[in-house]
């Protein structure tokens, strides 16, 4: 199994509803670090399980999306809270999104939104 990974930061804010969590349920920043992970049995003929230029486009392009915004203000997590676990979700789908037939068996992301907290989704290509 081959695995490739590409890595980016970038700066969102959110609040958490639905609960009592303190300061987290005022609108707050973090500096959240991502990182894809793609993973397939075979490389391409050039040696490549996915050219990292492809997969740096794809994130570029996500980030784009959730950069420098309130998650909260997204349709996506209208009445939900803009968790790290479905921030990383949203993420798994949109890298696969657009990606001429990925030679890939599994995609996963990866969230840190401080030193000490992360999450992460794996979708598995069938």
């Amino acid at each position: 199994m081959y695995t490739v990974a590409v890595r980016q930061s970038f700066i969102s804010q959110h609040y958490l509803i639905g609960g009592d969590w303190g300061k987290e349920n005022e609108k707050h920043s973090h500096n959240y670090i991502v990182e894809v992970t793609l993973e397939g049995k075979h490389l391409d003929k050039h040696g490549y399980l996915v050219d990292i230029t492809e997969i740096e486009a794809r994130l570029n392009a996500t980030v784009a999306r959730f950069k420098g915004i309130t998650l909260n203000d997204l349709p996506e997590f209208a009445g939900l809270n803009p968790s790290i676990e479905r921030l990383a979700n949203l993420f798994c789908s949109s890298i696969l999104h657009g990606m001429r037939n990925p030679p890939v068996s599994a995609v996963r992301v990866k969230i840190s939104e401080s030193d000490s907290a992360w999450a992460s989704c794996r979708q598995d290509i069938s």
